[in-house]
């Protein structure tokens, strides 16, 4: 145990931790560490510190080494060595006093009146499964395991966030946990795994997987057979909730405003909330505030489409799992061509896997040319203003003639903005050409939204991943579809 001066010392240091850094990264990151030993002498001190899990040990040393060591050294007065050891037994300091703890099972009174059919899981339609109980009936797929989720650079940190939580699911302070990224890419993979993962540490854990559109099917059900407070009652059990597609409830105000409720008692309760979106949870339009807020409260963590050498993993992978032997220059054609979408990689497998059962032959890098010719991603399509402004729109989920009116919203605002930037930055017209494709504005115009861009990039992390996310799409769009998640 740590001697009372040494503990002391860790509280100042903890303050002014606190005090450099935001209040709730300082929850997640902080609060949770226990200190192990403070060893002094004249020239160096040694701090040992205790953390939930590696992954938390990972996300320290890559965000708030130097702020950690500095701190520790200006209080100790000499230079100061940190050290991480995992210890999952600890016991997390998450704040509790600003809020109250609801009780974790629905009253007495609640569960007299809660009808048979809403202890089970609801069905997708909406309507419950009959005598199901809610640990029987996850709505999970079990071949969604992390084994057989293909690691690379490009969804490293989002799977070390789910393995930490499917290990621990009470012992981690990310809660909420987002993991976000365009559609194809594993995101219900990934939250699905850690679900499966954790039933197996836990037979009894009660949790259930539903996706955005699902929940608020279900919620309308309730309310027209007047059963709200047993809808509520049925989530507000799950010990752990995985929620697909959250960008599905914007605009759904009192879906959102039940999902609120439900979320805060959760929370409060220390049960676990995954969240899974096509955008960051900042850039999630039609969201009301406080709860938008909440999603923000854990760790968020983006997919990215895979590199090279993870697609050719994904199509080894996939291909074994199906039963075929593909040559690795077959792979490699395959893999350089379908970039953005792994169910576009899985679908291309199954033409491959067709063509050679119906004609018994291996297929070599002709044949597959032939075969995939209208699933190749068209590399020279050149994107001319109409089609940025009809990406950006559907990014933001407006109407394309809001860029050119001359509405003032800040939704339409800041799409025109973005739109004008990304005009300047990939086509060749001139700033009046595009500004009259904005409703006759003038070059003027073009260069204040730009600056505005660049501005707001520079000093708003939020709004960068924004941009981020709207360019990877826009560089995979096609003319004449759609780019939001289907």
């Amino acid at each position: 145990m740590p001697s009372t001066a040494a503990e002391k010392t860790w509280e100042t240091c903890l303050t002014q931790i606190s005090n450099q850094i935001s209040k709730q990264s300082f929850r997640t990151w902080f609060a949770p560490i226990r200190l192990i030993n403070l060893e002094e002498n004249n020239e160096i001190a040694r701090l040992r510190l205790a953390v939930p899990n590696a992954f938390h040990t990972e996300w320290l040393e890559s965000h708030y080494a130097h702020v950690v060591r500095k701190t520790a050294s200006k209080v100790l007065g000499r230079q100061t060595n940190v050290a991480y050891e995992v210890a999952p037994d600890i016991a997390l300091g998450e704040e509790k006093n600003d809020r109250p703890v609801l009780p974790l099972e629905p009253s007495r009174r609640n569960r007299e009146y809660l009808p048979r059919t809403y202890s089970t899981i609801p069905s997708p339609s909406g309507r419950p499964a009959p005598n199901i109980a809610p640990i029987k009936n996850t709505c999970l797929k079990p071949e969604y395991t992390f084994d057989s989720f293909i690691e690379g650079h490009s969804n490293r940190f989002a799977r070390g966030g789910a393995v930490a939580i499917a290990e621990d699911p009470k012992g981690t302070g990310y809660n909420p946990f987002t993991i976000y990224g365009d559609t194809g890419l594993g995101k219900t993979h990934l939250v699905q795994a850690i679900g499966n993962h954790a039933l197996r540490k836990n037979a009894n854990l009660r949790v259930h997987y539903v996706s955005g559109e699902q929940f608020t099917s279900q919620f309308i059900h309730s309310i027209q057979e007047n059963r709200v407070h047993c809808f509520s009652n049925f989530y507000r059990q799950i010990d752990l909730l995985i929620v697909d597609d959250v960008q599905f409830l914007s605009g759904k105000e009192k879906t959102q405003e039940e999902f609120f409720h439900i979320f805060n008692e959760l929370h409060q309760t220390g049960k676990k909330i995954i969240l899974c979106a096509d955008r960051p949870p900042s850039a999630i339009t039609g969201i009301q505030e406080r709860l938008l807020s909440r999603f923000q409260w854990g760790l968020s963590a983006d997919i990215q489409p895979p590199e090279l050498e993870t697609r050719i993993a994904i199509l080894q992978h996939k291909a074994v799992k199906m039963g075929m032997s593909l040559r690795l220059d077959v792979l490699e054609f395959v893999a350089e061509r379908i970039r953005a979408n792994i169910r576009q990689l899985e679908g291309a497998l199954h033409k491959l896997s067709a063509y050679a059962t119906h004609h018994s032959r291996d297929i070599d890098i002709n044949i597959a040319k032939g075969i995939l010719q209208d699933l190749m991603e068209d590399c020279q399509v050149r994107l001319e203003i109409e089609d940025i402004q009809r990406c950006v729109a559907q990014f933001y989920g407006i109407e394309p003639e809001l860029l050119s009116a001359k509405t003032r919203k800040r939704e339409a605002v800041t799409a025109r903005h973005l739109a004008m930037y990304f005009c300047k930055q990939l086509t060749s017209h001139s700033l009046k050409s595009i500004g009259n494709r904005f409703g006759g504005r003038d070059h003027s115009t073009v260069i204040h939204a730009c600056k505005t861009v660049e501005n707001r990039m520079e000093l708003e992390g939020a709004f960068r991943d924004e941009i981020t996310v709207a360019r990877e799409r826009l560089e995979r769009y096609t003319p004449g579809r759609s780019v939001r998640n289907g």
